[in-house]
């Protein structure tokens, strides 16, 4: 309820102004790495130091004309330049929307093939951020068109709490792509979406057996302590290796967690966002749990 409300009211001015004001850019650092690739790097530097690889985001979505989208796909591939570079071990998460899917299909497919082209001459790979509804099919089309073209060098996010998603499963299954699976961050109405979270914790657990059942590589993307030990007492009964799948946090997310894992002998994997175009990511985060909602309005009163 808490999360479909706030959801609800990320786009209103005053809500707006709130979060992008002095108090909440000091809570969106706890989410956020920064602005620039710099701040983002200096990040990922301090994951490997503590054994974690990350996934780098430059935050942005939807945008309106293909001079953005270029400009997207070309900070990506600086990214993986310094990546490279500096020899940090990271790959790339992004939207198919910041690389012009509304403008034409054919478009983001472009500018995904350059990203993916560089992230392969690096030796790292590119993860499709899975988006609302509205994007879904082609996404899940683009990843598959995209990993033919680049073999092991493709993974997409799936989101549990769609009724599609299954099917979906299957397809990129098939097609040897890796699989985020995610609960689900967008308000999507019940008729095509479980609304319930206890709903949508069984869909993510009969997904999580199916990929682990698979020969997939899946990328265990959660926070909830409960799917995670569940997800460690499948990988022991079906006798997976440790370096055949990985777990995904979030940057400023149960850090804890992370930490316990990489002691266990697990690959942890953290999304690193940044860029200029916070606000969005930043209030589904906030929407997430209900501590991220009292941290930020603390933050709102001490100020």
């Amino acid at each position: 309820m808490l999360r479909n409300l706030i959801l609800g009211i990320t786009n209103r001015p005053t809500v707006r102004r709130l979060a992008t004001g002095r108090a909440g850019r000091v809570v969106a650092r706890r989410f956020v790495a920064g602005e620039t690739i710099d701040d983002a790097l200096g990040v990922v530097r301090g994951l490997n130091e503590r054994g974690m690889t990350a996934s780098l985001d430059y935050l942005g979505e939807n945008v309106h004309d293909s001079a953005a989208a270029v400009a997207a796909a070309g900070t990506y591939r600086s990214a993986l330049e310094q990546i490279s570079t500096a020899r940090l071990r990271a790959n790339l998460s992004v939207k198919l929307t910041q690389m012009g899917l509304e403008l034409d299909p054919e478009v983001a497919l472009g500018n995904a093939a350059l990203v993916a082209a560089r992230a392969a001459e690096a030796d790292t790979t590119v993860t499709l951020d899975m988006e609302d509804h509205r994007f879904t099919e082609l996404t899940v089309d683009t990843c598959l068109r995209l990993a033919h073209r680049y073999p092991d060098r493709l993974g997409v996010a799936v989101q549990a709490y769609l009724y599609r998603t299954p099917g979906d499963v299957e397809r990129l299954i098939g097609g040897r792509v890796q699989v985020r699976l995610c609960k689900g961050a967008y308000r999507e109405s019940r008729a095509i979406a479980y609304t319930h979270k206890d709903d949508v914790d069984r869909a993510y657990a009969k997904l999580l057996v199916r990929l682990l059942e698979s020969d997939a590589y899946p990328m265990i993307a959660t926070h909830d302590a409960r799917l995670i030990e569940f997800a460690r007492k499948q990988v022991s009964k079906l006798g997976r290796g440790l370096d055949t799948f990985e777990f995904q946090m979030l940057y400023g997310v149960r850090r804890d967690l992370q930490d316990e894992l990489v002691r266990e002998g697990y690959r942890v994997r953290v999304y690193v966002p940044f860029g200029s175009e916070w606000y969005p990511y930043f209030m589904r985060r906030i929407a997430e749990r209900p501590a991220n909602v009292k941290f930020f309005l603390r933050q709102l009163i001490s100020r």
